[in-house]
């Protein structure tokens, strides 16, 4: 479902299957352990790049998994029960990324949607591909409301008070070019290959600058303290290199 490779001092996390890549427990755990693998193994100069195989970077939530009656059957509650299940697990996901002691990318090279939009934006960079894909957030088309990282996440990602809107309250679906304009991702690439090839050059020139990867968490996080609040991430405050 998932693979973490490290090449030099780059991390790909990669989302391997060739499907929707539904946020499901066992997916969650697996990019949780990917996560905590990156972090262990984390050099000074450490960079992460996610992306994902087939015509989607994430769809969401498993839905299908939540409405299956053969979990009901083995004793795992409601529907509802199994959504908010999802919901709870994916929320540490988030803050291992927005606490990795290390620059992180996301080469977005299909679909988005809801969880799975939340989960490139929780990376640094987004780069995305523009010759298919969009960013969706659903849940107003599919009649659900937003947990309350995911609203935390947007006003600390999305500069723009109207684009917020158009996300959240119009259930737009962007694609790469209008995801640029407004800010929401940094660059756009003519396919997913080329995506994927300018995330790795923008990971090697972040990692030439051998920065302390604690202190660039830290950072990150004094940048959000709105996310790190419902995340129950605390900044640590100041911290000097050992090298100074």
């Amino acid at each position: 479902m998932c693979t973490l490779e490290k090449r030099g001092e780059i991390f790909f996390l990669t989302l391997t299957a060739d499907d929707e890549h539904r946020l499901n427990p066992a997916l969650i755990d697996l990019l949780r352990s990917a996560l905590r693998q990156a972090k262990d193994q984390s050099t000074r100069g450490s960079a992460l790049i996610t992306a994902a195989r087939g015509k989607f970077f994430s769809n969401g939530f498993d839905l299908a998994w939540a409405q299956s009656s053969a979990v009901a059957d083995a004793g795992g509650g409601s529907a509802h029960d199994r959504l908010l299940h999802m919901v709870e697990m994916f929320r540490p996901a988030v803050a291992d990324l927005i606490a990795l002691p290390m620059p992180t990318i996301a080469a977005v090279t299909g679909h988005a949607a809801a969880a799975g939009m939340m989960l490139a934006l929780s990376h640094d960079y987004v780069l995305m591909r523009s010759d298919r894909g969009v960013l969706y957030m659903s849940e107003l088309d599919l009649g659900m409301t937003f947990p309350d990282y995911f609203t935390a996440l947007v006003r600390s990602k999305v500069g723009s008070s109207a684009t917020r809107r158009d996300i959240l309250l119009k259930a737009a679906k962007m694609r790469a070019a209008e995801a640029v304009a407004t800010g929401i991702v940094d660059s756009v690439h003519e396919s997913g290959e080329a995506t994927v090839e300018a995330a790795v050059r923008l990971a090697e020139e972040l990692v030439k600058r051998k920065w302390d990867g604690e202190v660039y968490a830290d950072i990150r996080k004094s940048l959000y303290p709105g996310l790190c609040g419902v995340l129950g991430l605390a900044s640590k405050g100041v911290i000097a290199s050992p090298r100074l």
